[in-house]
């Protein structure tokens, strides 16, 4: 029981230590933080292009007379839907898109800027295409919405694929996030110096007061011999150049 009083006594005299010590290297730490947050600001703003995302959308059904829509159309609609959002990706369609607005771009290149989803138990699919220039993205995406309405049309026999949204110019780019670039980079400056401080801490071996004879060498300290004050001062000179 005694052995294990004194090996917690010895795991929180070291936890005191290392966080007295962490307030001694605060400065270094915060400064850390700070310098590469700095960092992560310059590249976000100056060396990353920004993108923007515009966004279409269409109802499909997957039949449509004159006379009436039955819950029947309105459920295979919904079942269909994971083949349409397919057939929006499909090669056909994006090639189509590729030659009607002549674009200097390859099959792989539009799919990886575009994003099909769609919400669940509806059968409204949603478009969204990224690119650096916002007037182009909006054109891809209404070129593929209309597109896809004729191949699904085509391929499914659907009669009807309806507009719900026509894509817009976005305004506000969406990527990349300057906030989150900089809390990222913050957060990890402080992490990186910390856990470098503590490594310093922990490799650490020298023997600085009787506290440390007592804990790394198993010896009792009989007496002290007393400092006068030239000895004081520097000891208080040595403590400040380790702090710092």
């Amino acid at each position: 029981m005694e052995t294990n009083v004194q090996r917690d006594e010895e795991i929180e005299i070291n936890l005191k230590e290392l966080f007295f010590y962490f307030l001694g290297k605060a400065g270094y730490i915060i400064g850390a933080g700070a310098a590469l947050a700095a960092l992560a600001l310059a590249v976000t703003v100056f060396f990353i292009t920004p993108k923007y995302t515009s966004t279409t959308s269409m109802y499909v059904l997957n039949r449509q007379t004159a006379e009436s829509i039955t819950n029947s159309d309105l459920q295979s609609s919904t079942y269909l839907t994971q083949d349409y959002m397919e057939l929006i990706k499909s090669r056909t369609v994006v090639e189509a898109v590729i030659a009607n607005l002549n674009l200097d771009q390859t099959y792989e290149s539009v799919l990886e800027a575009m994003s099909v989803s769609a919400q669940s138990d509806t059968r409204i699919i949603s478009i969204r295409i990224t690119d650096r220039d916002p007037y182009l993205a909006r054109d891809i995406a209404n070129a593929i919405r209309m597109a896809a309405a004729a191949q699904i049309q085509q391929v499914m026999n659907t009669e009807a694929v309806n507009v719900v949204d026509e894509a817009d110019i976005p305004t506000v780019k969406s990527s990349p996030s300057i906030r989150k670039n900089v809390l990222v980079a913050g957060f990890l400056g402080i992490f990186l110096a910390a856990a470098w401080f503590t490594v310093l801490f922990l490799l650490n071996d020298k023997v600085i007061n009787a506290e440390d004879v007592e804990r790394y060498l198993g010896l009792s300290i009989l007496g002290q011999m007393p400092l006068n004050e030239e000895e004081i001062k520097a000891k208080k000179k040595r403590k400040k150049a380790k702090r710092k």
